[in-house]
């Protein structure tokens, strides 16, 4: 690592999960202090050790990112904990059912819009007033392949990480001026823990998987992170408003997949 985060105060919710404890770690490794906020809090815990351990600056706590007040403090114990904030990187993800509008249930698809959606409005509405104190901030939001491309049966999950991208490309019209940057990245099919262990194997997941992205091949998690390292980075300092696709290749093309595998 290069040091290309030294100086940088990171906020990473869901930094519990796979995906944003691999951008928290990476963001330590860097050289940016990091401040891990997940519903869980063992997982938040082992994620900030973690970054200590390999030499780095962490802390971590509770959140629930549908919860006002818990929201605000988590901004708030950020910069108590390393004196300021200068990125915020929202990860958290509700993991609803399957459903279509009819099948779908109320609170399934309310708990999709709390979680995806307005846990990062709340998030970014409580950790930008410290981005814009810093004198240089960069908002980074998961969005998903997915907010461009439907998926059967996925109606909230689709419906929020469309809404994310279009939320994010708001703020960063409303903090352009301030110097606050905001930007999505939108994964495609990513190796997780979960992922592997539905298709078996990176390989097997490669095969049935791999043929519905123009690279042949699904992600890993390390090169989302390096992506939202990119995004947090003096590196992108002209970039907002963007959505970047970390899906190799996914959403420019369209294939078919033999429908007893799935993509």
């Amino acid at each position: 690592m290069t040091g290309r985060l030294t100086g940088k105060v990171a906020l990473v919710s869901g930094g519990g999960g796979e995906i944003g404890g691999g951008i928290a770690q990476m963001f330590g490794a860097e050289g940016a202090a990091v401040f891990i906020t997940d519903i869980d809090p063992a997982k938040a815990a082992a994620v900030a050790q973690s970054i200590r351990d390999a030499g780095g600056q962490a802390a971590s706590m509770a959140v629930d990112v549908g919860d006002p007040a818990q929201c605000e403090a988590a901004a708030n114990e950020a910069v108590k904990a390393f004196g300021k904030l200068t990125t915020l990187v929202n990860t958290a993800v509700a993991v609803t059912p399957d459903g279509n509008v009819e099948s779908l249930d109320l609170a399934d698809w309310n708990r999709a819009l709390q979680i995806n959606l307005t846990g990062i409005f709340l998030m970014c509405k409580y950790a930008i007033p410290h981005l814009r104190a810093s004198g240089a901030g960069a908002v980074v939001n998961i969005a998903s392949s997915h907010g461009h491309i439907a998926l059967h049966g996925r109606s909230g999950y689709c419906a929020t990480k469309a809404a994310i991208m279009h939320l994010t490309r708001v703020m960063a019209l409303d903090y352009g001026p301030e110097n606050v940057r905001a930007n999505t990245i939108s994964p495609g099919p990513i190796d997780t823990a979960r992922s592997l262990r539905r298709y078996g194997s990176r390989q097997n997941s490669n095969r049935i998987r791999g043929p519905g992205q123009a690279l042949g091949r699904t992600g890993t998690v390390e090169e989302v992170a390096s992506c939202a390292v990119f995004l947090a980075s003096d590196e992108s300092g002209f970039v907002t408003g963007a959505d970047l696709r970390v899906d190799g290749g996914q959403t420019i093309f369209k294939t078919l997949v033999p429908a007893k595998d799935g993509i």
